[in-house]
């Protein structure tokens, strides 16, 4: 895709699976309108190359559609246009290999796979640490967003980079993942 602004070399991926529940529990979580909207909004922000949205579930998957469409095709198109370009972003998909390959039909190349999580690890990449590849290497990066209680550890294993946490001022430590999403892609993507 050759030189390519540094937005573009990034996607992002939602997964409603598999991510765990609070009981630590293998499942698959519900797609919000709220996460579709405005991670979409994001990602338009910072000039990311897509936005998918990952559920096993096909009626889920059914309904993300839908409310793309609506946003895209009818009425809700017309009526907001910046939204229906932020939606152009989206992409929805059943599981993580067919994003994998979505993204290496398009570039080429893999996409380096980044896992995102609030606990503590070992081994995380800095912010800066992954701004500097972002900034230096043309990519394509895939960041990974996890709902419920977070991505599984078979997500982790399968990542080239595990990015450090968000840090609050306190103890707690429990960011709607649109508000992560966004405090993530502002320290990697923003302007300094």
């Amino acid at each position: 895709m050759g030189s390519l602004p540094i937005g573009s070399r990034v996607s992002i991926a939602l997964l409603h699976y598999p991510v765990y529940d609070r009981n630590s529990r293998v499942v698959a979580t519900a797609v919000t309108n709220l996460d579709l909207h405005d991670i979409a909004r994001m990602a338009r922000t910072f000039g990311l190359f897509r936005y998918y949205v990952v559920t096993p579930v096909e009626e889920q998957r059914i309904l993300a559609e839908r409310i793309r469409a609506h946003w895209q095709d009818g009425w809700g198109g017309s009526y907001n246009p910046d939204r229906r370009s932020a939606l152009e972003l989206l992409q929805v998909a059943p599981d993580m290999d067919t994003v994998l390959a979505d993204i290496e039909d398009c570039y080429k190349r893999p996409a380096r796979i980044v896992v995102t999580g609030a606990k503590e690890r070992p081994g995380v990449i800095s912010f800066d640490g992954l701004r500097r590849r972002v900034q230096d290497e043309e990519g394509p990066f895939l960041l990974l967003f996890g709902t419920g209680w977070g991505l599984t550890d078979e997500l982790f294993e399968r990542a080239d980079f595990v990015l450090e946490p968000i840090k609050g001022a306190g103890e707690y430590n429990h960011l709607s993942v649109r508000s992560a999403a966004a405090i993530i892609m502002d320290r990697l993507l923003g302007q300094r």
